[in-house]
């Protein structure tokens, strides 16, 4: 006879947290977010840590190595997408390995033949009123101009004007050479009064952009996740197909952490990817595994050797696991049973292996809920998507801005390595597990993630927490009704942004 759980599994909508004691010690500036991401033995320190508990899916959608960035700048880190070429995805560790803060690739690059119309475009595309002009049009090609909104005025063009013809030329820029220090770089923006200043190698190719408004963002980021060369770290997904292929590309690459992408974490296959990656590299190479939604698929992971352990399956906004194939539970309960065995696991081995909540999160104090049940960082998708640093295109909807959003068991990401079924060989999808969707633009990662972290701190204020691990130590829990669930928003009231009464103008 199948095995019952005797109590159904929970989301995190279902639970509160109850308010416990707040002394005067216990501030926002007081809040420690900094948690452990691979494993560690009792009376050690985890050798990579993130200084806030966000990470980003491995996503098309999602992580690419300007999210790495983007995220790395603010303490978080992201898990660049495997469901690309070995060579692109190693591409994009180096391009994020490489970056140099306050030194920035050039994202909006076009040819001198470039038309306004493609100057226009690139800028409603990508944000940025900055454009060089290379040789070839990409983004290291030989430096022949730049453009900005200074050098034309759309109401006296056309459109059809040929970049090369109203653009800033080389010759009346003012450049630097490759070996310029970032605080040379600086000093030659302000004694020059100019707002960017192209780096170029000894060829005259691009290599960076440095921008006056950089400055300042540079000393405003005090949590940016760095190795010890003062370098972004950077991880990456993997899948248990094309493993021996790729891991040792993106290792070259300078990838500082790996994780197993699969759609469900207790199989033979994770077991001996984990396996032939410490054959090969021993404990050099961290790599994460899952995801797993109870005690039994968590002790298998950790005893095939993985450095940390996902959580969740079905709960993510675009998964339709659970529709499809009926397998999965609830976040909350997943979350809460395998925090309870990685604690047993540390009592009886003395190895904390930490767990990452992967999807349920719908709502920001979810975040919390999250982190006081168990979970030491979290991994977000449709989150992600909504910001400029996400990959996908920016699209109007009815009159309002979206971005694009798939998952990775959609049809359009056609990635089926990530399913263990035992068809090697199968290049299709035999039926979808995720949606192709779109999700509402939200602006920029910096702001978003601010706004979200100051919730946090605010939740974790009101149960007298300091630190993630206190707050698990610390909270109280309870499960809500129904009822109480309505309660806890507005209502009895008839919102002013929904009505204008008859005969009355606001002012």
């Amino acid at each position: 006879m199948a095995y019952f759980f005797e109590k159904p599994s929970h989301t995190f909508s279902e639970y509160l947290l109850v308010p416990g004691y707040t002394d005067e010690n216990c501030t926002a500036e007081s809040i420690c977010l900094k948690t452990p991401l691979v494993k560690y033995k009792r009376g050690e320190e985890s050798e990579v840590s993130i200084n806030i508990p966000l990470t980003s899916a491995i996503m098309q959608s999602v992580s690419d190595d300007k999210m790495a960035v983007a995220l790395a700048k603010e303490g978080g880190l992201s898990f660049i997408y495997c469901s690309q070429p070995i060579e692109q995805q190693a591409a994009m560790v180096a391009k994020a390995k490489s970056y140099k803060a306050g030194f920035v690739n050039s994202e909006s690059n076009l040819r001198p033949e470039s038309t306004l119309k493609d100057v226009l475009a690139l800028k409603e595309k990508n944000r940025h009123s900055t454009v060089a002009v290379t040789s070839d049009g990409t983004y290291n090609g030989r430096l022949v101009g730049i453009v900005t909104s200074r050098d034309y005025r759309i109401s006296r063009m056309d459109g059809t004007e040929l970049v090369k013809d109203f653009m800033t030329p080389l010759e009346k820029l003012v450049t630097a050479p490759s070996k310029t220090t970032l605080k040379e770089a600086n000093d030659i923006i302000w004694e020059n009064k100019i707002n960017c200043l192209p780096i170029i190698d000894d060829y005259g190719k691009l290599m960076y952009m440095v921008f006056r408004k950089d400055y300042e963002s540079h000393k405003a980021n005090p949590l940016e996740l760095l190795d010890k060369q003062k370098k972004y770290i950077v991880g990456a997904g993997v899948n248990s197909r094309d493993y021996e292929e790729r891991i040792p590309a993106l290792v070259e690459a300078g990838v500082d952490v790996l994780c197993i992408d699969s759609s469900e974490g207790y199989s033979e296959y994770q077991r001996k990817t984990l396996s032939w990656v410490r054959e090969k590299y021993g404990n050099t190479v961290k790599i994460g595994a899952g995801n797993v939604v109870d005690g039994e698929g968590f002790r298998f992971l950790a005893d095939s050797g993985a450095d940390f352990i996902k959580v969740g399956i079905g709960g993510g906004s675009i998964c339709i696991t659970r529709e499809q194939k009926g397998i999965g539970r609830g976040q909350a309960t997943s979350v809460i049973d395998v925090s309870k065995a990685r604690n047993e696991y540390f009592e009886k081995t003395g190895v904390y292996i930490p767990i990452c909540s992967d999807g349920g999160i719908v709502y920001d104090y979810h975040f919390t809920l999250a982190l006081a049940m168990g979970a030491d960082f979290l991994m977000l998708g449709r989150y992600f998507a909504r910001f400029d640093e996400s990959p996908t295109a920016r699209v109007s909807i009815g009159g309002s801005y979206m971005k694009e959003y798939w998952g990775e068991g959609s049809a359009r990401a056609r990635n089926w390595q990530r399913y263990d079924t035992g068809s090697a060989g199968m290049q299709d999808l035999a039926f979808e597990e995720g949606v192709d969707s779109y999700v509402p633009y939200a602006g920029n990662l910096k702001d978003n993630v601010a706004l979200t972290l100051g919730k946090i701190r605010s939740t974790m204020i009101n149960c007298g927490a300091n630190s993630i691990p206190e707050l698990q130590k610390k909270a109280k829990l309870t499960l809500v009704s129904a009822t109480s669930i309505i309660e806890g928003g507005a209502h009895d009231v008839l919102l002013k942004e929904n009505v204008t009464p008859k005969g009355f103008q606001q002012t």
